[in-house]
């Protein structure tokens, strides 16, 4: 073979070998593998339309579940609050919610573990008032008819607030809607302001045009997503936990990675909730971890819901009982900072 038959025979494989090694990494890194083993259903009760929630429907999404053999159904649910209860009922395996709920049930004495927080965000918590009814500034929510939803972390922020302004619960009115209820009771006038989290605080914003006024509970409430099942299925299913905690740290770093196609997942926003998932996603930390913060948000948490007795018992628990640590150490040990 002469060298001008080399080069053309070069040049007409070089591009086809180029072209089967993109087929090859595309195949091995674009999309999840299948799994060697059985597949094992899961049932996941979701609070599908909140940006904490977002390693959750990536890991779907992207098949993270489907590599590690876990078939995820998803449940949606439009709080925590309501996520918890059908872990609780055996609706579902495992659920999202924030510490609030986790809280409430362990004063309950009901069985329940957090597997891995999988978000935090500072500004997704706040109080929507109506300018029309008296409220443009914090203190004067005084005397004020305020929507929430109880038993939940829009409670808490909400009281957190009041405290912050030196009023006392006594001094405003408190009215229980579910969170999608929220915006509805605020344009009709059932209430003078709202508590609660987004997306709902942007559906009670855009519910009343331009009368409203917003605060946000960046400097009283943290909000922290978990996972959370109960404590006889998790720890009956750890290899089940250790999957589930793989694909959720594939699903919180395409979140963090890739945030255009991460917000897609969010399909059903309104265009101004789109805009503000936009503005605010660089403050998003999309992460799966136990630290010792989440112990102490858990003990401070308890000791209002004591006083609010929001709980039939009222002793304070372990909450290091209320952490599951033996699947996030297995697959991720520098993720684990609570102390035990």
């Amino acid at each position: 073979m002469n060298g001008r038959t080399l080069r053309l025979a070069a040049a007409v494989l070089l591009p086809m070998l180029l072209a089967l090694a993109a087929v090859a990494l595309w195949r091995l890194h674009g999309r999840a593998a299948s799994p060697a083993g059985p597949v094992e259903p899961l049932r996941l009760a979701v609070n599908a339309e909140y940006v904490g929630s977002c390693p959750v429907l990536a890991a779907h999404g992207q098949g993270y579940f489907a590599r590690e053999g876990i078939e995820a159904l998803l449940q949606p649910y439009s709080s925590g609050k309501a996520s918890l209860e059908a872990v609780q009922q055996g609706r579902a395996d495992l659920g999202t919610a924030s510490d609030i709920p986790v809280v409430l049930a362990s004063l309950r004495k009901q069985s329940v573990v957090i597997i891995a927080s999988i978000f935090e965000a500072e500004r997704d918590h706040g109080i929507v008032g109506r300018l029309d009814r008296g409220v443009s500034t914090p203190a004067s929510l005084n005397g004020k008819r305020i929507g929430v939803t109880v038993g939940t972390s829009g409670q808490f922020t909400l009281d957190a607030f009041l405290n912050r302004q030196k009023l006392l619960p006594a001094e405003v009115t408190v009215r229980n809607y579910a969170p999608e209820q929220l915006a509805g009771a605020l344009a009709r006038g059932e209430v003078d302001a709202a508590a609660g989290w987004e997306p709902f605080l942007t559906a009670m914003t855009h519910a009343i045009g331009g009368k409203a006024a917003i605060f946000y509970g960046e400097d009283v409430y943290a909000g922290l997503f978990n996972v959370a099942g109960t404590g006889e299925y998790v720890r009956a299913h750890p290899a089940t936990m250790r999957k589930v905690l793989r694909a959720l740290i594939a699903g919180a770093r395409f979140c963090s990675d890739e945030p255009d196609a991460a917000r897609a997942l969010f399909a059903r926003a309104s265009a101004s909730e789109a805009a503000r998932l936009r503005a605010a996603w660089h403050d998003y930390r999309f992460r799966v971890v136990l630290d010792q913060g989440l112990l102490l948000a858990l003990e401070d948490e308890a000791r209002w819901a004591i006083r609010k007795q929001l709980a039939e018992g009222g002793d304070m628990p372990n909450f290091l009982d209320t952490v599951y640590l033996d699947g996030l150490e297995a697959v991720a040990p520098s993720a684990v900072t609570v102390i035990h």
